[in-house]
């Protein structure tokens, strides 16, 4: 059935070709579509196609239980790649399997040992140790005796005792009072108080004494328990070590090691890395414990067979992609066409029966759009929880008040002309003539706002999925891996790709607008002189 366009559609189409950055942008953007909505072609972890035993598979497509090519297989799903490394495939050239171009799907988590021995990586641990000490000190304040206590002084453990505290600090009243009732034999209760000594750079210690009761004798010495006010987070890190080149993603921590300790790192290897006696290293003014960790950590950065790199749960970034783009371009098509037809309805009843009609829909339009959508949003995924079609209703019942607006001011302008009095006096009903005569010649605004909502409609989606009320959590998401990168600031990946792809389909969307604005431009060309 060949289609038939108008004399106008075609001069409209032919501006639109005339103008080669839109149009280029369309066939780019299409592209990209096509490419997405094939997203389980493109990016699976099962596989396109299983040749066995003279017999055609198609596992993409439909399930086929692990009994189907073991005879000792079970009824559960196959792990294709590991059943593709067994001697049923891997010995018999017949049987075969065709994997999609990316071999990783967008839940999937990659083996860590596969590719640990794919990087030569060694997953060590990051333990942290507790700065401690202890002063005992006697009543005019020298120190008789003391436990790693240097460092909370600016010395060396060797050169502590003899030292008077009141040289070295300036002791808070409260402190020195607290101190005094303890030698006087007197009942005291638990004391803590906090200084910054200047050697420590601006980070605060915690001096602390027990609580203590009457003896009968007085004490000679008074413990001084000390501690580091701990600034920093103090988890335990996890880091892929690849020698002789640092962390494939370095902690905050790596900066701050010692030079020697770094260099000690760096020459580790698997058989090398200790596991009954781990080292210590420091960081500034933290101390860690080195331990091997069980797998690698995640995220890592790109490698062979993961370009875009591997995303905080073990997921390859670029699968999350192509399907979280997929995801991006379903919702706001469906986004698109159902709030635009929400908004031409409302706005061709406003500007075709206009009076009373017209103003009772405008007021209620303006109540509507001073309800907040965010607030509506959480409340609703509070009650049902977050999903796709709740995310489209909620976005549908308020994205479609601004083309309502346009909808109103052409159905308002054109209700007048003689072809609509031709249709009445003719005795066509109201629907027919909103239809039939009046529609088709104000889809203008339509037309030309459908690109920019699109492109919208994508960058609201992200940014929902960012803050944590868009998608579910395992649905892929390019919101989702930028709020990963907020998580994960030495990832650089995640924020690099995600925002690439972002940036490109929101360009293209944009250029197409552009052109198709101006093709519907009755006055493309204006000269002021």
């Amino acid at each position: 059935m060949k289609i038939r366009l108008s004399p106008i559609a075609r001069k409209r189409l032919l501006r639109f070709k005339r103008h080669r950055r839109a149009y280029y942008s369309a066939w780019l953007l299409a592209a990209i579509s096509l490419a997405a909505l094939a997203a389980n072609l493109l990016a699976n972890e099962k596989p396109l196609f299983v040749r066995f035993d003279s017999q055609n598979f198609f596992p993409v497509i439909r399930f086929y239980p692990e009994s189907t090519f073991l005879v000792d297989g079970g009824s559960g799903r196959p792990d294709y790649k590991t059943l593709n490394e067994n001697p049923v495939f891997s010995e018999n050239p017949s049987n075969f399997m065709i994997f999609a171009p990316v071999r990783y799907g967008p839940t999937e988590t990659i083996n860590e040992e596969k590719l640990a021995d794919q990087t030569g990586s060694i997953p060590i641990q990051l333990i942290p140790i507790a700065r401690a000490g202890s002063l005992d000190v006697t009543p005019d304040g020298t120190i008789a005796r003391h436990l790693s206590a240097g460092f909370f002084l600016g010395t060396d453990d060797d050169e502590v005792p003899g030292m008077r505290i009141d040289n070295i600090w300036n002791l808070a009243p409260e402190l020195e009072e607290a101190i005094a009732v303890r030698f006087e034999n007197e009942e005291a209760p638990a004391f803590s108080t906090e200084m910054t000594p200047t050697h420590l750079d601006q980070v605060s210690m915690t001096l602390s004494l027990a609580p203590f009761r009457p003896r009968p004798t007085p004490p000679r010495t008074v413990r001084i328990t000390l501690r580091l006010t701990e600034q920093r987070d103090r988890r335990v890190r996890q880091v892929s070590l690849i020698p002789d080149r640092g962390p494939a993603t370095p902690p905050p921590e790596w900066q701050d090691l010692r030079e020697s300790d770094r260099d000690r790192l760096l020459a580790l290897t698997a058989e090398s890395l200790p596991e009954e006696t781990p080292f210590e290293v420091e960081a500034g003014l933290y101390r860690y414990q080195v331990m091997p960790a069980s797998g690698i950590s995640w995220p890592h950065p790109p490698v062979k067979g993961h370009p875009f790199g591997i995303d905080g749960a073990g997921r390859d970034v670029l699968a999350r992609i192509i399907h979280g783009l997929r995801v991006s371009l379903y919702f706001s098509l469906l986004l698109v066409v159902v709030s635009m037809s929400i908004g031409t309805i409302i706005g061709a009843v406003q500007g075709y029966y206009g009076g009373k009609t017209d103003i009772l829909i405008q007021r209620g339009i303006e109540i509507w759009s001073a309800i907040p959508f965010l607030y509506v949003m959480i409340l609703l995924g509070s009650i049902y929880g977050a999903s796709f079609g709740l995310l489209l209703f909620c976005y549908a019942i308020f994205n479609w008040i601004g083309i309502s607006f346009y909808m109103r001011g052409e159905f308002l302008r054109l209700r007048h002309a003689p072809f609509v009095d031709a249709a009445r006096a003719m005795g066509l009903r109201d629907h027919r003539i909103i239809m039939k005569h009046i529609l088709p010649n104000a889809l203008t605004p339509v037309i030309t706002f459908a690109p920019f909502s699109l492109v919208g409609a994508i960058a609201s989606l992200a940014a929902l999925d960012y803050l944590g009320f868009g998608l579910p959590a395992l649905t892929p998401s390019l919101g989702q891996l930028l709020h990963q990168a907020q998580t994960y600031r030495t990832a650089w990946w995640l924020v690099t790709y995600p925002s690439l792809t972002l940036f490109l389909v929101i360009l293209l969307g944009v250029f197409i607008g552009e052109g198709v604005r101006e093709a519907c431009d009755p006055r493309p060309r204006i000269r002021l002189e």
